[in-house]
């Protein structure tokens, strides 16, 4: 069965497309996204190409760019194309390139899509990225979820060229005489993917000259495997989390009386960002004391005495917002800014400092949130009974545009009881009948 054949019995037994489906097909200008372009339009797709510019290989984008504008007039499918600033967008969200390029990408393709109704998102990857990926994870130390095999099928993503290898497919451009752009970089063995293509997995072939086969054989028991755990873990995760809105709590009981703790603790967190190591480290503080937090790229985790607590990192605000648990003793905010959380029983003397919030624990509402102020918030300042906008009182009290820009508040259920470094909430004073006091302490060196 040549590529041709084998193509359309995987698209159609694997992916099960019937041969009307709108595909938008994601096309670098390599080898491979190139290939696949050629079979889905000798398919009789109805196809779209969609091409990225992240402007990392200097001229080099561009003409990769310039050749994929060409494949879509020669193969007389629309043409979609972006540019991005790969590295200011790793940047200012603190991860790397390659993360970086992956969001970019695929959040720009899914609005391609829907805006022209296209059905699936095909990408390129081929039966050598599963061996490679496999081996990447392993040491990455990511569990069996990692372990068990790139999906020919993630909601509108298809990845139609999982049945071949990267080999096959550079003949299949030699047989067709295609143009494809190499990537210089792709021989770059500094770069770990690269390291394990050009010299660890071909080392395999003198131990076992069968070991491609046997490899992916052994993916597959392993991504069956995984389902059936994956069915255990669903079950698992109803008994054990709370949700209310965005924030999730964790039994941290009943994970500790489970017969796997740490498996179960690993499968509970990794769709939220979180390692292996790390994973280690929430474990390890199940039985220690409470306030400690774990954060992934989005995800913050607050270890209390009941619950692991768990809340996304705002994506809206120019800061992130943060959630303080009951028991937590500090926190950073950003670069400028730490605070530092104490309590204790009420006492008569206690610090009168503007950088020092003391607040009645027991009218206070935990999670308590820590957040940039918003055009319409409004507080009760101490002293006063009546409301009072933050923009009022930013100007009664001369703020000028880089202090309000700066200006984080807190709240307990939606009330304001500190503009940070400045005022609190008169609702939430201490007075003569206060039992608890939390103490929170500013730092902005």
């Amino acid at each position: 069965m040549n590529m041709k054949q084998s193509f359309k019995k995987y698209l159609s037994t694997k992916l099960l497309l019937e041969g009307s489906e709108k595909i938008l097909l994601a096309v670098s200008g390599g080898a491979d996204s190139v290939v696949m372009l050629d079979l889905f339009a000798k398919a009789g797709y109805r196809c779209g190409i969609a091409h990225c510019n992240f402007h990392l290989r200097d001229t080099h984008s561009d003409k990769d760019e310039a050749l994929v504008k060409k494949l879509a007039e020669k193969y007389n499918f629309p043409y979609f194309k972006i540019d991005f600033d790969t590295r200011k967008y790793a940047k200012e969200n603190s991860i790397s390139i390659e993360m970086a390029a992956r969001d970019l990408r695929y959040e720009w393709f899914e609005k391609v899509r829907k805006k022209n109704d296209y059905d699936y998102i095909a990408v390129a990857h081929h039966s050598d990225d599963i061996i490679e990926t496999f081996f990447l994870n392993l040491v990455r130390g990511t569990g069996i979820r990692g372990l068990s095999g790139i999906k020919a099928i993630s909601g509108k993503i298809i990845r139609p060229l999982l049945f071949t290898s990267r080999t096959d497919i550079l003949q299949y451009i030699k047989q067709n005489n295609l143009e494809y752009r190499e990537d210089a970089s792709n021989n770059d063995v500094l770069i770990k993917r690269n390291k394990l293509r050009k010299e660890i997995i071909p080392q395999l072939a003198d131990i076992n000259p069968s070991y491609r086969e046997n490899i992916l054989k052994t993916i597959k028991i392993l991504d069956e495997t995984q389902n059936v755990l994956q069915e255990k873990v669903d079950e698992f995760r109803k008994e054990l989390i709370n949700r209310q809105d965005e924030i999730l709590y964790f039994d941290i009981q009943k994970i500790l009386k489970s017969k796997n703790p740490e498996f179960y603790l690993f499968e509970l967190l990794y769709p939220y960002g979180y390692n292996a190591a790390q994973v280690s480290d929430v474990y390890n503080s199940l039985n220690g004391n409470s306030g400690k937090v774990f954060y992934s790229a989005k995800y913050q985790l607050v270890k209390d005495r009941q619950f692991l607590i768990l809340s996304p990192l705002s994506k809206t605000m120019p800061e992130q917002t943060v959630y303080l648990s009951e028991h937590q003793t500090e926190t950073k905010i950003n670069q400028k800014l730490k605070l530092k959380i104490e309590q204790y029983s009420y006492q008569t003397n206690y610090p009168k400092d503007s950088k020092i919030a003391v607040l009645d624990k027991d009218k206070l509402q935990f999670p308590l949130t820590v957040r940039k102020w918003q055009a319409g918030d409004y507080f009760y300042p101490l002293g006063m009974n009546k409301k009072k906008k933050l923009s009022d009182f930013f100007i009664d009290n001369k703020f000028s545009r880089t202090e309000k820009e700066n200006t984080y508040v807190i709240l307990s259920n939606n009330d304001i009881i500190w503009i940070v470094g400045y005022r609190i909430d008169n609702r939430y004073k201490i007075v003569s009948e206060t039992k608890n006091i939390l103490q929170i302490a500013a730092d902005f060196s």
